[in-house]
């Protein structure tokens, strides 16, 4: 499927997951293209945190197909979904809270000269990477625990986007975060928008839904009720999605 002659850069075709012959998953078809964020919403159990474990590798679907950059992708684990350039940051963010900025960004996958860690190198790639992103992070130099919600977000971020990420998947970004560090979660993610990547967010907030997503994908009992442009609908058709399960009336054709 193709839109203004783009191609998706993800597409999730029918796929179905059980658990102990529960479905966490039925059948769900969803997609993502370069430059758009959207939004996946539900209940608790509703499926989305399930559907998205299997784009990021941590679990392996039953049935469907996934395709990334319209060709088929097999993705077992998260090695694999790193090499088609996807990454998750998790509202646990996995920081090293004892470690500076570049210190995370390149935990594990460190910077070497002449068999030493490079910091030097690491830290200017960090500052280079951020002033892309959060022109106003200035903290290099302290642990990142020091750090507030949305500056430690501007660093699990920066490391995802340092290292190609495409396609990103966003675990509620702003579940514990204030007005002021919602918006500057909400300015990195147009950043990347502008950049080409793909978001997915999954979120409780209609009103973050409503301001920070192109479309919106609601899920109920393992089921798609429907992915609908957000321009298309208010507030309360998108909490009539969650709650009774259908599209909206106008948009139910």
């Amino acid at each position: 499927m193709n839109r203004n002659g783009q191609t998706p850069l993800v597409e999730m075709k029918d796929v179905s997951i059980s658990f102990g012959g529960i479905k966490a998953v039925d059948h769900v078809s969803i997609d993502l293209y370069p430059g758009e964020v959207v939004g996946l919403l539900g209940h608790n159990g509703a499926g989305k945190s399930t559907l998205i474990k299997i784009l990021s590798g941590a679990y392996q679907m039953d049935a469907g197909e996934i395709r990334i950059n319209g060709k088929k992708a097999t993705i077992e684990n998260p090695r694999d979904a790193r090499a088609h350039n996807i990454e998750t940051i998790y509202q646990t963010l996995a920081l090293a809270d004892n470690l500076d900025a570049a210190s995370n960004l390149f935990l594990g996958r460190e910077l070497v000269k002449n068999g030493l860690v490079d910091d030097a190198k690491m830290e200017a790639e960090t500052r280079k990477i951020m002033g892309r992103l959060n022109p106003n992070f200035k903290k290099f130099n302290v642990p990142v625990s020091a750090l507030s919600g949305g500056q430690r977000q501007s660093v699990a971020i920066a490391r995802a986007v340092y290292f190609n990420a495409r396609i990103l998947i966003m675990d509620e970004p702003t579940a514990a975060l204030g007005p002021h560090e919602t918006q500057m979660v909400a300015e990195l993610i147009s950043e990347l928008k502008a950049q080409g990547l793909g978001i997915f967010l999954i979120e409780h907030d209609i009103h973050n839904v409503m301001k920070l997503c192109d479309r919106a994908s609601v899920m109920k009992n393992g089921e798609l009720v429907g992915t609908v442009n957000v321009d298309e609908v208010t507030d309360d058709d998108i909490l009539g999605m969650i709650i009774l399960g259908k599209k909206p009336a106008h948009l139910a054709a």
